[in-house]
């Protein structure tokens, strides 16, 4: 892993267990084996690092939907691939869903508003197909789907009382049932 994404990763953990304001440099420094000024090589502050967290994983988030989705032959395909990467993601990323729901305060403003555009691509990409596997479904309520299913699959970090096949498993199954494509 490149420092900078260990650097990321590193303070997605602590950030999430401690909040961003209860993390220093020195603390992310150290948790890398590095020290607290030597991060600055690599992010230009505190801020940066929480900005440029967030803002990479609402890009990959879009992009891999993206992929997927025009990969799926059929709209109700493609709703199950956005479904089963964002369970990975959720899965895999639980800090990173801690870190926004607390921490969105904390991100600098330009940073708030690139992601906040990025997520609504993200719904936009997900309530398109909705609209297209269910007929005559209007675009708000595509739209409130698609969030309904975020919350339900962005529950890990607070729900994840399974191993992780069998929560896997159990939100793919709640997820399709309430989009309607299973």
């Amino acid at each position: 892993m490149a420092r900078r994404d260990e650097i990321l990763t590193t303070a997605a953990r602590l950030f999430a267990a401690r909040g961003f304001h209860g993390v220093s440099v020195a603390d992310i420094g150290a948790a890398c084996g590095i020290s607290g000024p030597a991060l600055y090589k690599h992010f230009a502050s505190k801020d940066a690092v929480l900005a440029e967290m967030l803002i990479e994983i609402s890009e990959r988030l879009l992009r891999v939907g993206r992929e997927r989705s025009e990969a799926a032959p059929d709209a109700i395909a493609a709703l199950e691939a956005l479904v089963a990467w964002h369970v990975d993601f959720a899965l895999r990323d639980r800090p990173l869903i801690v870190v926004q729901d607390r921490d969105w305060e904390s991100l600098p403003d330009e940073a708030r508003e690139r992601v906040r555009t990025l997520q609504r691509e993200y719904v936009d990409l997900w309530a398109d197909r909705l609209q297209e596997a269910h007929e005559g479904l209007r675009a708000d309520t595509a739209r409130a789907m698609a969030h309904a299913a975020f919350g339900l699959i962005n529950s890990t970090p607070h729900s994840g009382l399974l191993p992780d096949a069998r929560m896997r498993e159990l939100l793919s199954q709640m997820a399709g049932a309430a989009l309607r494509i299973s």
